[in-house]
């Protein structure tokens, strides 16, 4: 049985990582690692936590020493590392969390895998391998004259957050170039789905449409992003892991760009409809705020590489996938509540101690 250990599996990103590998590889034991911090939720996976090929454990990335014993206690044979702080604007105002848990902490591993593997000398890394799940803020920003992210293009981060990323790749492909050490990188688009934490802009807007709350827009709401369902960024995740070349990075994206202010507009529609309100009644909660600090004025990936060699494409229209998220969260009142209140942070001890 092959041992994978998913790193912030409980997250966003990995929750819906994680129930894909459980369900599709009954002959892959999944341990899933999460500290279980703010944006960390055990009840993300709560219909997958029984499966006889899944393992949750508690513990901190940069605790080294731990990730030493972790690695010789299930003897893991992959890991796909997506534990990180991602939200940009904690990164402005407290940026050595980030650079511990984004850098030292993605080191911790690389580490404790590297030693793991390399016991028996580089024969040891035969069949192993390090994924990396990274981010397009890396690159920096472009100009709204139609050009893309490449794997190529030259990183160029603005923000805390998005220097800590670009520092962790460094540190991985450093560990391939130095060591020989096995390694993917990805870097995707902004992601959005069911189970995100509601501080990121969809469920945000979709929480505060339902109740009728302002709809705080930087500027003028022309930041333009690159918009991607997160069970399509689960797919990718999983095949490149599988068919991926080692040493190589693949860019994510939809293909999939909208200004703030449109995506906005576009779900007080879609929340609207849904609720059975006038159309565009919601355009009245909309409230200009004063711009973030070094915001990026536009993303977009270039994920022809990974389409090309892989076979990957984004496998909804993106209206088809924001009235599915507009329904998921609108359906599970419970969740949201539980999330906004911080009472989700119980279901650890309830379930686990």
């Amino acid at each position: 049985m092959k041992k994978i250990l998913v790193s912030g599996g409980a997250g966003f990103i990995g929750s819906h990582l994680v129930r894909l590998l459980v369900n599709k590889y009954p002959n892959y034991h999944i341990i899933n690692l999460d500290l279980l911090t703010y944006a960390g939720n055990l009840e993300n996976l709560a219909d997958v936590e029984k499966s006889s090929n899944y393992t949750f454990v508690k513990g901190d990335v940069c605790d080294y020493d731990n990730m030493v014993l972790l690695f010789a206690k299930y003897d893991i044979d992959a890991v796909i590392h997506l534990a990180a702080e991602s939200h940009v604007d904690r990164s402005i105002k407290d940026p050595f969390s980030f650079a511990r848990t984004n850098i030292m902490g993605t080191l911790s591993l690389l580490q404790a895998a590297k030693n793991h593997w390399g016991r028996e000398g580089k024969a040891g890394f035969e069949g192993k391998l390090f994924y990396h799940v990274s981010t397009d803020e890396v690159y920096g920003s472009l100009e709204n004259d139609g050009t893309f992210f490449t794997e190529e293009t030259r990183y160029d981060p603005h923000s805390p957050y998005s220097a800590s990323k670009a520092g962790s790749d460094h540190f991985v492909r450093a560990y391939h170039d130095t060591y020989g050490l096995p390694v993917v990188i990805s870097n995707c688009s902004n992601n959005y789905g069911g189970y995100q934490f509601p501080e990121k802009l969809i469920p945000l807007f979709i929480n505060n449409i339902k109740n009728n709350k302002p709809l705080p827009v930087y500027g003028k709401g022309e930041n333009v992003r690159d918009w991607l369902y997160v069970e399509d960024h689960a797919r990718a995740i999983d095949l490149i892991f599988h068919k991926g070349k080692v040493g190589d990075t693949y860019n994510i994206g939809g293909f999939n760009e909208w200004k703030n202010i449109d995506l906005i507009k576009v779900l007080i529609k879609t929340v609207d409809k849904q609720l059975g309100r006038p159309e565009g009644s919601g355009e009245s909660l909309i409230t200009y705020v004063t711009d973030r600090a070094g915001h990026d004025l536009r993303y977009a990936i270039d994920s022809s590489k990974l389409h090309k060699e892989l076979g990957w494409s984004p496998s909804l229209q993106f209206e088809e996938g924001i009235e599915k998220t507009v329904k998921w969260y609108l359906e599970n009142e419970v969740w949201l509540q539980r999330v906004t209140s911080g009472d989700y942070q119980s279901y650890y001890s309830e379930m686990y101690e």
